[in-house]
């Protein structure tokens, strides 16, 4: 776990992530860069850390926000070049003033798909932040900044939002570790919700470790053992039989070592998941409505709004009547997920393909909007169902993690989800990045 205790000066540690926001490869990663408040942070744990006195494990760690959490005296963007002229804030969010009050160093804020309406991570306003894997492919989104900010070594945690996978599909494509948590662990959202139906904080980490440490401070709950007695389902179906040959490869040899580890292991219909997606499928989804209700009035705007997100807005006008029904059965069905589970997570890829090229997207509008369906349909499914979630990046024939294993659980989970993901991450997984 990379906490303050392994380096001897948070100023040091705070410089050289502060470096690293200037770097090529991390330029468009990071939409605001808080150097002021950033050191001013670092020489109080520091002045703290002289006195013997210490916040919180994390004490003295950098940390960086999605730009939908509001910082004092920055603009708050959602990704959009629409909004850059607002004000600046003049308070923290709720949570980013709890990491403060647990001593960790905020950085600044990190880039995303505009609005955090897409999976692919694509931002034509601010820069795409270049997967670390491959710059010739999408990073994922919408959290796409908080992923790589990670990988480039600028903070440890990042701190996004998930809403339909913008934290495990980000996590997946670029070979780190992300953790949906259940609607509302960490209290009410402040942050500028995309969907406040659906809208769940989320965090990534090169391990399950550094997650879990973060998110037991935060939700103030006691970790469970990952020596916890473990059953997994994976869902019979699309979910796997829909992957492309290499998702499918890595999962099926992800999947043997954990049945070689002792875990006992089922594939099984669940009627709950089969019946979300054709809701989906009939009614579209709760997400553009709700997109539909909070920016659907900039497309009849001048705005400079990219036109990838004009044209999903276009297509989400006056869904909010129509997705009544998947509004009306949503209870039921959660309730019909937690008992088909009965007590097991549940297995499957992350993303059902691998991360497509940025330059093929930009030149079809088809295959654009049709890749970012297609990235979101899993996560999508399971976070209508309320699930929380981690993802964890598995390495495929070629050696690269460029797809994730991701393990879910109902709502409020959160505790049995994590200690399943360090236990899997534990067995041997072909895992890149070592994320345990």
């Amino acid at each position: 776990m990379p906490t303050a205790d392994l380096y001897a000066n948070a100023r040091d540690r705070c410089e050289v992530a502060l470096s690293r926001t200037e770097a090529r490869p991390a330029r468009s990663t990071m939409i605001t860069v808080t150097a002021a408040r950033a050191r001013c942070e670092a020489d109080r744990s520091d002045e703290r850390r002289r006195r013997g006195i210490r916040r919180s494990p994390l004490d003295g760690v950098p940390i960086v926000w999605k730009d939908l959490f509001d910082l004092a005296g920055t603009v708050t963007t959602c990704g959009s070049a629409v909004l850059i002229d607002r004000p600046p804030e003049t308070r923290d969010s709720t949570l980013v003033r709890r990491t403060h009050d647990l001593g960790m160093v905020t950085v600044g804020k990190t880039n995303l798909s505009e609005f955090a309406f897409s999976g692919l991570g694509v931002n034509q306003a601010f820069g795409t932040p270049v997967n670390p894997l491959d710059s010739a492919l999408v990073p994922g989104g919408s959290s796409s900044g908080a992923a790589v900010a990670v990988t480039a070594g600028i903070a440890p945690l990042a701190v996004g939002t998930d809403t339909s996978g913008s934290i495990r599909v980000p996590a997946a494509f670029t070979g780190c570790v992300g953790f949906r948590a259940s609607h509302n662990r960490y209290g009410p959202n402040d942050f500028r919700a995309l969907s406040a139906t659906l809208d769940s904080v989320g965090i990534i980490a090169r391990s399950v470790q550094a997650i879990r440490v973060l998110d037991q401070l935060l939700a103030d709950e006691a970790a469970l053992p990952s020596a916890t007695p473990l059953r997994a389902v994976i869902p019979a179906g699309e979910w796997v039989d829909d992957c492309t040959a290499g998702v499918r490869a890595a999962f099926t040899t992800a999947v043997a070592a954990i049945r070689e580890s002792g875990v006992s292991i089922v594939i099984a219909h669940l009627p709950s998941l089969q019946q979300a997606q054709r809701l989906i499928d009939e009614h579209g989804t709760i997400v553009g409505a709700d997109a539909d209700a909070t920016y659907g009035h900039l497309v009849s705007a001048r705005s400079r709004i990219e036109d990838a997100t004009r044209r999903r807005l276009e297509r989400n006008a006056g869904r909010r009547e129509r997705v009544a029904p998947l509004r009306d059965a949503m209870p039921v069905l959660r309730r019909q997920f937690t008992s088909e589970l009965a007590g097991a997570v549940l297995l499957c890829p992350t993303v059902r393909h691998e991360p497509p090229r940025i330059d093929a997207l930009l030149a079809s509008d088809a295959l654009y909007d049709a890749s970012n369906s297609s990235t979101l349909r899993t996560t999508m499914a399971l976070s209508y169902l309320g699930t929380c979630g981690v993802t964890l990046p598995v390495v495929g024939a070629d050696g690269r993690a460029r797809a994730g294993i991701l393990v879910s659980a109902p709502s409020g989970h959160d505790a049995t989800v994590l200690a399943s993901a360090a236990r899997l991450a534990s067995v041997g997984l072909p895992i890149a990045g070592g994320a345990a």
